[in-house]
């Protein structure tokens, strides 16, 4: 009799701890990031009966009691919900974002992350996230990459080591260099005739005479075909390179020739800062077969003007409209729009001269045993001696990876179902009830005892 008092007191601290368990889950519904826990029972003792055979089915123990085993975190996904922020990111899989407000860091599946009034990367409460920074900002200003080919890149941020991940902080203040002009590339077709420039006999006889002034634009401009480049300077001012066509007369069979002044000259075009002449020479059909003007100086950058051969680049070609095309390398200055955070989970800062650079990686941490880490809050958790130090995934190379998919203006919540919940928290007042009834029966059953000894 006293065994079933045990027997319904432990049910009892069971139930109660399990309710407990399933309140607490059901509060967080909403909680982002939140991990649901289950409690999971065991027998405290069994007392085998022995029965007349080996073959019976029927149960030969007797139990004494229950005890709540463990509360074990549930590892499922939680369903994503869409954000309207590109810094809110959501763990595709395993792995924790680590976030610091004191000197140990604090593991979360909250990716709802903001920056605040001094472009640190922080939670809704404060507390800053952990990762790597870039390494290339130097005193307010990127420092341009560039891949295998010489063509600007933009690689990215390589986690660090564990121990070397800090609170992603980025400059209010950033810019992106200017980038001068190296190379300038034309295309068209001249066609450039006789019908076309007859209403003008002063240019026809200036052509002629070959004393068109290359700073004379208004000549220039009615003697020639043009076409025009903008070519950025070493300390970002951005030039015009303009580059006129006439034809060498007398003209020499097959083919045709044409006189080319390039000219570097401000947008205005009140300055001009330097002037290169040249020869471009076309077969019959009107492919070009040589060209002597290579380059010419940009207020202190040479910049090298490629025509093109054959026909790729410049043509003469009389049966066709003059027409033109141009482009160039270089780059003008920018200045910071703001930071955004991509799909792999890195800071990327743009810039008003539609340039981007990524400025530091988000470091996503890894336990042996996630269910031994210990929740200290809502969604955050520690590390203990049970779920094992963090720990980075690397990949073939032993580079340190984010070893898990990210996905941003996505934010996953919490992963108790509410239905589930509900329907184990029924079950486990039931369960309450039956032991307070089994611990009331007991106690009546002892009282008829005490009576009959009376």
């Amino acid at each position: 009799m006293t065994q079933a008092f045990y027997t319904g007191l432990s049910g009892l601290k069971s139930s109660s701890q399990a309710i407990d368990v399933i309140s607490d889950n059901l509060a967080n519904t909403a909680t982002i990031g939140y991990r649901g826990y289950s409690a999971e029972f065991s027998n405290m003792f069994e007392e085998a009966i022995n029965t007349n055979t080996k073959l019976s089915t029927d149960n030969s123990s007797i139990g004494v009691g229950t005890k709540v085993n463990s509360i074990a975190m549930n590892e499922s996904q939680g369903i994503l919900q869409i954000s309207d922020r590109s810094t809110d990111i959501a763990i595709l899989g395993d792995g924790w974002f680590g976030v610091q407000a004191g000197s140990d860091p604090v593991y979360t599946r909250d990716g709802s992350f903001n920056f605040d009034v001094n472009r640190d990367l922080v939670t809704q409460d404060g507390y800053y996230v952990l990762g790597t920074m870039g390494t290339n900002m130097n005193n307010g200003e990127i420092i341009p990459e560039y891949d295998a080919d010489g063509n600007l890149a933009n690689p990215s941020v390589q986690l660090g080591n564990i121990d070397s991940q800090e609170k992603l902080r980025f400059p209010s203040e950033l810019t992106y260099p200017a980038l001068p002009t190296t190379k300038a590339t034309f295309g068209g077709n001249l066609s450039f005739t006789e019908d076309e420039i007859a209403h003008d006999e002063a240019a026809l006889a200036e052509i002629a005479a070959n004393i068109i002034d290359p700073n004379d634009e208004i000549a220039l401009d009615r003697a020639s075909l043009s076409m025009s480049s903008l070519v950025i300077a070493q300390d970002g001012t951005k030039n015009k390179l303009r580059l006129g066509f006439t034809k060498v007369e007398p003209q020499v069979a097959p083919g045709s020739q044409w006189n080319v002044i390039a000219t570097v000259e401000s947008i205005d075009g009140e300055n001009i800062y330097s002037t290169q002449t040249g020869v471009v020479s076309f077969d019959e059909i009107g492919a070009q077969i040589s060209n002597t003007l290579t380059s010419i100086d940009n207020q202190g950058t040479s910049v090298e003007i490629d025509l093109g051969t054959e026909f790729s680049g410049i043509i003469a070609s009389s049966g066709s409209q003059f027409s033109s095309s141009s482009s160039a390398n270089g780059l003008e200055s920018g200045d910071l729009f703001g930071y955004d955070i991509n799909k792999n989970g890195e800071v990327v800062a743009t810039f008003s001269n539609g340039m981007q650079s990524n400025v530091g990686t988000i470091a996503v941490y890894h336990f042996p045993n996630d269910r031994g880490l210990e929740r200290i809050s809502g969604a955050r958790f520690v590390e203990t001696p049970n779920s094992g130090e963090a720990m980075f995934f690397q990949d073939e190379n032993g580079n340190n990876i984010l070893g898990t998919d990210l996905i941003n203006f996505k934010l996953e919540s919490s992963n108790v179902d509410m239905t589930v919940g509900l329907t184990d928290l029924i079950i486990m007042q039931r369960s309450y009830d039956a032991n307070s009834k089994s611990i009331t029966t007991a106690d009546e059953m002892l009282k008829k005892a005490l009576d009959m000894d009376a």
